[in-house]
């Protein structure tokens, strides 16, 4: 995993709008940040199980996504944080996205007026 930049790590995917606002903000705001893009170097499962306990599975789960609506209706049934974890080890781009890492906390997706109280709060 990355070192930390300010406490700060980014994980998400480069190519994705929502993980573009997210960079642009941060470097709009003067934040340094190191980026993990899970789709390309992985995840390993002690993240992604501290993250569904902080958040909560159906949290960090994207199910809007098109990966999961891909997945057959077997797949999708009896969903609990064992079985979300091990479709998001499998294909990544499952997980909600972006994962800022705070350090102490993290923040999952995008929403300016939250990064903003929480890195307020952090300095």
């Amino acid at each position: 995993m990355p070192e930390k930049s300010e406490g700060l790590c980014l994980y998400g995917i480069k190519a994705c709008d929502t993980m573009k606002k997210a960079r642009t903000w941060l470097e709009e705001h003067g934040l340094s940040y190191d980026f993990h893009d899970y789709k390309s170097a992985g995840i390993d499962r002690a993240h992604l199980e501290a993250w569904c306990d902080e958040h909560g599975w159906q949290i960090v789960l994207n199910r809007a996504g098109t990966t999961f609506r891909k997945l057959d209706d077997a797949q999708k049934a009896d969903l609990d944080q064992a079985r979300a974890i091990e479709l998001m080890l499998a294909q990544p781009s499952m997980i909600k996205r972006p994962v800022l890492d705070l350090g102490e906390k993290t923040l999952i997706g995008f929403k300016p007026d939250i990064y903003a109280a929480e890195l307020a709060a952090k300095n």
